[in-house]
């Protein structure tokens, strides 16, 4: 049985200090969150500022994400949801990969 994300798309303010770093610094929670799926921490923080590779960086985070966690989606809704809720997604998969014993994010 697919899983599902364990925090909604619309659930932001449940962790409100990854909100308002996610707000102030997307850079900063796109690298962390990449470099917690095995990625560039510094190429993803630097993606988030160009416009289409931004897009398509955070899409593929965004789908490593769903495949390692079993969550139910496809590629086509990681890239509308990072277009259309950028924020609200960088959050999401924040926390998806945070370790709840420590509340920072997990490193792999």
């Amino acid at each position: 049985m697919p899983a599902d994300w364990s925090n909604g798309l619309c659930s932001c303010f449940q962790d409100c200090s990854t909100c308002v770093m996610t707000y102030f610094c997307p850079c900063y929670t796109a690298g962390k969150t990449a470099e917690a799926m095995g990625e560039n921490c510094v190429l993803h923080a630097i993606a988030c500022y160009l416009p289409l590779v931004g897009m398509i960086c955070r899409s593929k985070i965004r789908s490593k994400i769903r495949e390692s966690k079993g969550i139910e989606g496809s590629g086509c809704g990681d890239c509308l949801s990072v277009t259309f809720c950028s924020l609200c997604t960088l959050v999401q998969e924040a926390r998806e990969v945070i370790d709840p014993g420590s509340q920072t994010m997990a490193r792999e």
